[in-house]
């Protein structure tokens, strides 16, 4: 190799190195020390290093590299999401096998019809909002990404053992399958409906219930639609292509932030309901919890009734609702009806619960009638 060659590959591997350097001191300029931190302990220098850790530029562009050859090659992301046709994005929950699914199924059953007589104690009627997956509303979009055989005709399963139950649970997968021939019912880069689809849902949660279900006068709520904005979905962070291949991620959707209030703002002691005395009660996941889908709202509009919110992001269906039934709210003043928000792709898996008393769950299920139900049939 001659001098001048080795010169410059010598300036080469030093710019290289200034470069990197450069960029890693955004990650130390851009650390702000935590309000309460320890010096002896060593606890400061653990928040640093995390932090640096975070915005290390190699780990970075290593990660963006990686995801970016598994996309382009194997159109594949990270494990969580499946990548369908024409930009669409899916929770490989909704595809995926469970350990023991079978028996899940008939676990999960058994507590639903035991919070069933739970809340019949309390004179507390039970309205299930079933909520179908995506890729079972949007098939056309799934790709070559295959259904285990429990997934398979899962939803109209769950329905059936709802009736059988004798537990209210309107089939939501035909009225959003008409909806979506008007407008998207589900965001194309997330988890979740649109507030489209929220409200169609929530009108006919309305619509199944009988007269008198209700007490006291309806109330008028009038929703106010929001600017239709770009919105990256949540299964994105499932492919980080930044910053090397950002130009390939599917483009963001764009979402209308609607919004709910009462006709007629009442305070004070005029109000038609106390926080103590709500009339309906909500449960659920993110499908009901996070206000950009409007869910809420939409039933406040429908039911022409206020409600209490007790739905939960990240803990599935089942911890919001055991938790629920433990509160002092549901405990002094149970609403004449709850809601329970449950997207059919949980039926099969299993959440912790083990922060509740083993004994008192274990009664939930008693009895454990789930002859109806054939986790195994197919469609």
């Amino acid at each position: 190799m001659t001098r001048p060659l080795r010169t410059l590959y010598v300036a080469l591997f030093i710019g290289v190195l200034s470069l990197l350097f450069a960029w890693s001191m955004r990650g130390v300029l851009s650390y702000q020390l935590p309000k309460q931190f320890s010096v002896i302990d060593g606890g400061l220098a653990k928040t640093f290093e995390s932090h640096y850790d975070e915005n290390f530029p190699v780990k970075t562009l290593g990660t963006s590299l990686w995801a970016g050859l598994d996309y382009l090659l194997f159109n594949e992301g990270r494990p969580g999401v499946l990548i369908g046709e024409h930009d669409w994005l899916f929770s490989n929950e909704e595809f995926k096998a469970e350990v023991d699914g079978p028996q899940q199924v008939r676990e999960n059953l058994a507590l639903i019809k035991g919070i069933r007589d739970q809340l019949a104690q309390h004179n507390v009627q039970l309205l299930m909002a079933v909520v179908p997956s995506k890729s079972r509303l949007y098939p056309e979009f799934v790709g070559d990404n295959t259904t285990s055989q429990l997934r398979q005709g899962l939803y109209q399963r769950f329905l059936d053992e709802l009736h059988n139950a004798e537990i209210s649970a309107p089939d939501l997968l035909s009225t959003l399958r008409k909806g979506k021939a008007n407008t998207a019912m589900f965001l194309r880069t997330d988890t979740h409906w649109t507030p489209e689809g929220a409200d169609l849902a929530a009108q006919q949660l309305s619509n199944s219930l009988t007269d008198g279900t209700l007490d006291g006068e309806p109330q008028r709520y009038i929703t106010t639609p929001g600017v239709a904005k770009p919105y990256t979905g949540d299964l994105t962070r499932f492919l980080p292509l930044e910053p090397l291949f950002g130009y390939l991620l599917p483009p963001p959707d764009q979402l209308r932030r609607n919004q709910t209030q009462a006709a007629e703002q009442v305070i004070g002691d005029d109000a038609l309901f106390g926080d103590s005395d709500m009339p309906v009660a909500l449960v659920g996941t993110s499908y009901s919890a996070n206000p950009a889908w409007n869910f809420a709202g939409a039933l406040r509009q429908h039911l022409q009734r206020d409600l209490s919110n007790h739905a939960e992001d990240g803990q599935g269906p089942l911890i919001p609702m055991l938790k629920y039934l433990q509160s002092d709210e549901f405990k002094n003043a149970p609403p004449q009806l709850v809601i329970w928000e449950f997207p059919e792709r949980y039926l099969p898996m299993a959440s912790d619960l083990s922060d509740f008393d083993a004994q008192w769950l274990s009664a939930l299920k008693q009895p454990n009638d789930n002859r109806h139900f054939a986790a195994n049939a197919r469609p």
